[in-house]
């Protein structure tokens, strides 16, 4: 009887361990605040870059046709970091407008997130700036 008691406790104490393990983990994994933040880098097609790697200048055009035909766009900061651009479903205006930006460096403002180790920000305003050179 010790040996069930004992052996049930365990299995319970490794349920727990485990339990708050994955609530941490999930609790990492949310919004970075949910406070606007501002990124700049090129806006990409996310099928061409991720697929090939496809960006720059050279790939504008080509960005501009895979963005208008429907592929996701995603921005790509200098420090190398990709976030996917996703709608602000209480107002798509600024969504819509980047879609008009693809290949150029812009600047996107608006929260950002991680799920599941993908980068997002919703976009709340979007503008093109010029390239330092």
């Amino acid at each position: 009887m010790k040996r069930i008691s004992l052996i049930l406790t365990l299995a319970i104490a490794v349920a727990c361990l485990t339990t708050v393990a994955l609530g941490i983990a999930m609790a990492a994994d949310v919004h970075a605040g949910g406070k606007p933040t501002t990124l700049s880098g090129e806006l990409v097609d996310m099928g061409c870059y991720i697929g090939h790697m496809a960006k720059g200048e050279k790939h504008s055009d080509c960005a501009a046709k895979c963005v208008s035909g429907g592929m996701p766009m995603g921005v790509l900061t200098s420090a190398g970091k990709l976030y996917l651009l996703t709608m602000d479903h209480a107002n798509p205006d600024a969504y819509n407008k980047a879609k008009d930006f693809a290949g150029k460096q812009v600047k996107i403002t608006g929260p950002t997130h991680v799920r599941n180790g993908i980068n997002t920000i919703d976009v709340v305003s979007a503008e093109t700036v010029a390239m330092a050179k």
